[in-house]
């Protein structure tokens, strides 16, 4: 049975090191949860291990300092590690044949700085393609306005490399949606995707090889991705209620929430359960 702890301290000592989600878990995309800052600070300061495990299409560099400007300390985490990382890696390790991809993005220039100090192109017309670079969505994407893409892409049998599995994301006015859920959507048409990040276990063995770590304690707020892919790790996991379940835990019992929920995902029930991070 899932156990409820009110801080983070009550486990804390029975791990090697915690590693943190980002949205959902330490802040909403534009700032840290309330109490977040306070706890990581007390972790750290009792001698506690940390590092931050995000589906984020970013490489990690980025992420560290879009976490150190929402107010984290920079010597909070040993290591940041992003599924962006991961693909950054293997294509750099030449272990990716393809070279020319076609970019989808958050934001004009993320693929071009994530491509940084790698031998591929990136273009503007998925003609020219023999991939697809999947790192992110443009806020207020809708999948259909995509079908064009996809369509072409499945012509052409173009293999999708997806940075963020996650079908969708915490904001602060309410949850957007992620790269995973066009992922999924080429893959339900028949196109081959390739994820990188959780839940799929290479980033959390990475991870774990990196640390050097034996006992580790995943704090998630998906099921489907932090959980399940701690579980598949062998690690424990922490569940925070406030983040991508937030508007389910608000009403009703946060037990039977939690059973729904496990249902519904068909995964797991998690180690831990808390309301947010302190």
């Amino acid at each position: 049975m899932t156990r409820v702890i009110d801080t983070l301290l009550d486990v804390a000592s029975d791990y090697d090191a915690i590693v943190f989600d980002q949205w959902g878990v330490l802040h909403n995309g534009s700032t840290p949860y309330s109490g977040a800052v306070d706890c990581l600070r007390t972790l750290h300061r009792k001698g506690h291990r940390m590092a931050v495990l995000s589906n984020s299409g970013k490489r990690s560099t980025p992420n560290a300092g879009r976490i150190q400007a929402m107010g984290f300390d920079a010597g909070l985490f040993e290591h940041v590690m992003t599924s962006g990382e991961a693909l950054w890696t293997e294509i750099a390790a030449g272990q990716i044949r393809e070279t020319v991809f076609f970019a989808v993005e958050r934001s004009v220039g993320d693929a071009t700085s994530w491509a940084q100090g790698l031998d591929i192109s990136l273009c503007d017309n998925i003609d020219g393609a023999d991939a697809i670079l999947l790192m992110g969505l443009p806020d207020g994407s809708q999948i259909e306005a995509w079908k064009g893409i996809l369509d072409t892409a499945l012509s052409k049998d173009l293999p999708v490399f997806c940075t963020n599995p996650d079908r969708s994301s915490p904001r602060a006015d309410g949850l957007v949606l992620s790269p995973g859920a066009l992922a999924f959507a080429y893959k339900d048409m028949g196109g081959r995707v390739r994820f990188y990040g959780k839940p799929h276990l290479p980033v959390f063995e990475t991870l774990q090889d990196v640390l050097g770590s034996k006992q580790l304690l995943m704090v998630g707020d998906s099921l489907e991705h932090d959980i399940a892919g701690a579980q598949s790790a062998g690690w424990d996991s922490l569940l925070i209620e406030g983040g991508l379940y937030a508007d389910a835990f608000e009403t009703g019992d946060a037990e039977t929430t939690l059973a729904a929920l496990v249902t519904e995902k068909k995964t797991r029930a998690p180690t831990f359960r808390m309301r947010q991070i302190r």
